[in-house]
């Protein structure tokens, strides 16, 4: 871990707003903490870009998510709505996570339901049928018995399979009865009943779409968007329970998991928050970073050790990240307006924590469109107060003391946040 602060410079458009409207000051204050010292002979003060300049972390150039593919600046929030989000999703398409499974031509729920004491348990058969065939895979949902709709819904999608249906499940990875008491829903899809981790990653879901016999085209996604994609069918489930409020569903994922909830939120919004918990390379650690200095996984590592994760389009990257027209700070921000939540942890440097800061800080520049850039954090200097949790009108984030992980401690971060309110 770097105990030096790392340089950040950020750019705060004079022009950002939804329309005319202007960024809060206390937006403009944190993202602005890192700069100090006299202004230079333009009248900016020393270490802050002009807004004509690349965008910079850590001294290194990034692509800027409020740059259009014209090179135009994007000032306000038609510009990004209208142009640049739909840009940036092409681009992690095309380079990145690979073209998403359409959906499907047929799909259908089949619930069963009991009663467990002070939860409602439920298991959603989903069943979805593409051109090459039928299959279905299950969504458990356990619903607090409380006198309205729950507090939210957390949505896992769970690679180690460890979720049963079991209400008074109490691990660290999945406290079910924890989340419960809390007064939350928790809802969990099986990675490997869509996508299996590994060569067979096809079947069941990928080839109801592609013929089975013939390569997958080399940018069509592989696991992790497929997961992605499941955790889609899920939500579309989700918002029919009338036991639930379908605005309040959080979308949450752990190691490679938290990479496809990131892909799952960017792409659809209709979840109200997105958490990325340990996500590491491909989720909220910058590419461009490399191992950042910690050994941390990169993308060639990534794409060596798990190589049915992602298309040959991404790893053509590996090596030349700098190449990437796109970069994970710009991920992060595309699920603005909507809640963005980063979970890191000091010891997990696998995942480099302070490059999931960078990116987290980084996306905050697309949130000052909404008025929401405000990130909770007293300083946009790594590292931040650990053990503690970080909250502004939209984005969230918290770096735990300890390992790779997803512990309790993390799960009270989560469920005392206030993730579905502003």
């Amino acid at each position: 871990m770097h105990a030096v602060a790392a340089a950040f410079s950020l750019v705060v458009l004079a022009a950002s707003g939804a329309g005319d409207r202007p960024v809060p000051q206390e937006s403009v204050r944190v993202a602005q903490a890192a700069v100090t010292g006299p202004a230079d002979d333009h009248g900016r003060p020393d270490g802050e870009q002009d807004p004509a300049e690349p965008l910079t972390i850590d001294g290194t150039a990034y692509p800027d998510p409020l740059r259009a593919a014209n090179g135009e600046p994007v000032t306000g929030v038609a510009a990004w709505e209208g142009t640049r989000r739909g840009e940036l999703l092409a681009d992690f398409r095309e380079h990145v996570y690979g073209q998403p499974l359409p959906a499907p031509a047929a799909q259908d729920f089949r619930v069963t339901e009991a009663d467990a004491g002070g939860v409602t348990r439920k298991t959603v058969t989903i069943t979805v049928t593409g051109p090459h065939g039928t299959a279905g895979f299950d969504l458990r949902l356990f619903v607090p018995k409380t006198p309205g709709p729950p507090r939210g819904t957390f949505l896992m999608i769970d690679h180690r399979g460890s979720v049963d249906d079991d209400p008074q499940q109490s691990s660290g990875y999945a406290p079910v009865s924890t989340i419960t008491r809390a007064g939350y829903a928790f809802a969990a899809i099986d990675a490997e009943a869509i996508a299996p981790d590994g060569d067979d990653y096809r079947s069941p879901m990928i080839d109801l779409f592609h013929p089975a016999d013939r390569e997958l085209p080399d940018d069509a996604g592989r696991a992790v968007s497929a997961w992605a994609w499941g955790a889609g069918r899920a939500m579309d489930y989700l918002q029919t329970d009338p036991d639930l409020d379908p605005a309040k569903v959080a979308v949450i994922g752990h190691s490679r998991s938290g990479k496809a909830a990131l892909w799952a939120g960017a792409q659809d919004t209709r979840f109200a928050a997105v958490v990325a918990h340990n996500s590491g390379s491909t989720g909220a650690k910058p590419a461009r970073r490399g191992d950042g200095g910690v050994g941390a996984e990169t993308t060639a590592r990534v794409n060596d050790s798990f190589p049915h994760w992602f298309p040959p389009t991404y790893k053509a990257y590996g090596g030349r990240e700098h190449a990437l027209p796109v970069d994970q700070h710009q991920l992060l921000a595309l699920v603005a307006p909507r809640r963005v939540v980063v979970g890191s942890a000091t010891g997990d440097a696998n995942a480099d924590p302070e490059g999931e800061f960078l990116s987290y800080v980084a996306a905050a520049r697309v949130y000052d469109l909404y008025g929401l850039g405000d990130t909770g954090l007293p300083s946009p200097h790594w590292p931040p107060a650990t053990d503690r949790g970080h909250r502004g009108p939209a984005m969230s984030y918290h770096l735990r003391s300890g390992k790779h992980g997803l512990t309790a401690a993390d799960w009270d971060t989560y469920l005392n946040g206030n993730l579905f309110a502003r």
